[in-house]
């Protein structure tokens, strides 16, 4: 006689509880990538790691999405569900304190072609911040970007004292 499990033999309901994780796989693989898909598609985003703080080599990078918007940088995780982002990164006052290449110890989680940058936010007499709150990576070409925004305004902009 065989061992009954839900009422029906037990490799009968192995097979259903391995089609129910399948299905929640899949779908959770598909909502992923419709997520990824709705945030690039507005244009504006470029993949790039975060990591807070500087000079934190046990602290991991994070892989996301950058996205640019007139007030500030949102970062999104890329393998997240959730709609909101992660980290934002205001505009007014960002200041890039250095750039680098990745170190051996960022090469564990970055590749050679990216470039770390360190920011943080100038204190209000206007001074440089004394250390950095953020470090990102990114491509040159995402790099270029990312300066290019800073650096300008959209017209009509007015910053808000």
């Amino acid at each position: 006689m065989q061992e009954l499990i839900f009422g029906q033999p037990w490799f009968k309901a192995a097979e259903w509880l391995f089609i129910a994780l399948l299905i929640v796989t899949v779908a959770a693989l598909l909502a992923v990538t419709a997520r990824r898909y709705a945030l690039e598609r507005g244009g504006g985003a470029v993949e790039c790691y975060l990591r807070p703080g500087a000079g934190a080599p046990d602290l991991p990078w994070r892989m996301g999405l950058a996205r640019y918007g007139s007030e500030e940088l949102r970062w999104y995780r890329v393998f997240s569900l959730w709609p909101r982002p992660a980290a934002e990164l205001s505009r007014r006052g960002l200041v890039v304190l250095h750039r680098r290449p990745p170190t051996p110890g960022d090469l564990r989680e970055l590749t050679q072609d990216l470039v770390v940058i360190e920011v943080g936010w100038a204190a209000a007499d206007g001074s440089d911040p004394a250390e950095a709150v953020y470090e990102l990576a990114m491509t040159d070409g995402a790099l270029t970007g990312f300066l290019s925004w800073l650096e300008s305004m959209p017209p009509g902009t007015h910053w808000q004292s």
